[in-house]
């Protein structure tokens, strides 16, 4: 019995020593494969990203590979210290396996990201990155989910407990969509929003009487970031059942316009003229509309809208205060009797009528 436990202790000893070679020699041939395709590549910037971005995952995964030939190779599978050893060497295999699959797609995603961001511009430009985005989310789920459910079957209480779990699993799933109805009504809603084109990270919304852009875009939620630095976080079902406004929905060009009440002695074709300077000397305008129009003469004033143009909303509420102040100094210096005035006649001392019933009732 003695000598059995020796030979065994003997075998253990020799499997580690075989395993810290492999693991060194795994260590030191990654880094010089690393090495080389950095140098190689230094005139790439994608390839050498892809190289320092996987330099962690590869050392890990090729020494657990190392691990398991060492193991494999040299091990007794008689021993009773085998099966565990296994079972280690197994698990670290799928977790470092998970690491690379998972790096691997984070860089492929970066990648696309910061080409679409430097190739294209425009909704279509958004739309891409959006997609990316939810893919990127939804293909980490799913690695997770993947390599947890594969460690999980490497132990032999839950592959007999799966048995038992799929003669039930309609039942299962019932209960499970029941109970996840909230969370997979979103998962699905924000999949709807990426690819649907409904919605981008950049659009101009209105959502909730609040006017901001969309900031992240994630399977449970949507960031919506406000004019005055708030965020507005909304469950992705919101988008999918509820009206909102997007400015941006096929292009970010906008109109606005700036409405100025003045007296009835307004000179409107010197305002027409100070409005189009006003508005072509600006670097806000995107040349396309500007208009000055009255639409309103009622109650002692008349109202003047001018209608403008911007390339995207922000420089549309720029040039709207740009336009309204400098229409109200323009009133102010060269037409202050445009500006608007409330009228009120004491007729007792001019009209007979009037001034017959004072004088009675005094």
């Amino acid at each position: 019995m003695a000598e059995e436990e020796i030979e065994q202790a003997t075998n253990l000893a020799v499997t580690l020593g075989w395993v810290a070679l492999a693991v060194t020699v795994a260590f030191f041939a990654v880094m010089l494969a690393s090495k080389v395709v950095r140098y190689a590549a230094r005139s790439h910037e994608t390839v050498r990203e892809i190289a320092v971005r996987l330099r962690k995952p590869a050392h890990a995964t090729f020494m657990v590979l190392g691990m398991w030939i060492a193991v494999w190779s040299t091990a007794n599978r008689g021993d009773h210290w085998f099966p565990v050893l296994e079972h280690v060497v197994a698990v670290s295999v799928i977790l470092s396996s998970a690491w690379m699959v998972a790096t691997i797609a984070l860089v492929i995603e970066d990648r696309a990201l910061h080409r679409v961001g430097h190739s294209m511009e425009g909704r279509h430009a958004r739309r891409l990155r959006t997609q990316i985005m939810v893919v990127r989310r939804l293909t980490m789920g799913l690695v997770a989910v993947v390599a947890c459910a594969a460690v999980l079957f490497t132990f032999p209480e839950a592959r007999a407990a799966s048995a038992s779990l799929l003669a039930s699993a309609g039942v299962l799933s019932v209960v499970a969509a029941l109970a996840a109805q909230s969370s997979l009504g979103n998962v699905f809603a924000g999949l709807q929003i990426a690819f649907s084109d409904a919605v981008r990270v950049g659009d101009v919304v209105v959502v909730e009487g609040e006017w901001g852009t969309i900031e992240d875009i994630t399977l449970a939620y949507v960031v919506v970031a406000i004019w005055d630095e708030r965020k507005l976080i909304l469950p992705c079902t919101y988008f999918t059942s509820t009206p909102y406004e997007n400015w941006t929905r096929t292009s970010s060009e906008v109109m606005g316009t700036v409405e100025v009440d003045v007296d009835f002695r307004a000179p409107l074709e010197p305002m027409r003229t100070e409005l189009r300077r006003l508005v072509v000397e600006s670097p806000l305008w995107d040349g396309r509309v500007v208009s000055l129009q009255v639409t309103s003469a009622v109650q002692g004033t008349v109202r003047a809208r001018a209608t403008i143009s911007a390339a995207d909303s922000s420089a549309l509420w720029n040039l709207q205060c740009l336009v309204r102040e400098g229409l109200v100094t323009w009133l102010q210096r060269e037409a202050p009797d445009a500006l608007p005035r409330t009228r009120w006649e004491h007729g007792a001392a001019h009209h007979p009528v009037l001034r017959t019933a004072a004088e009675a009732a005094v």
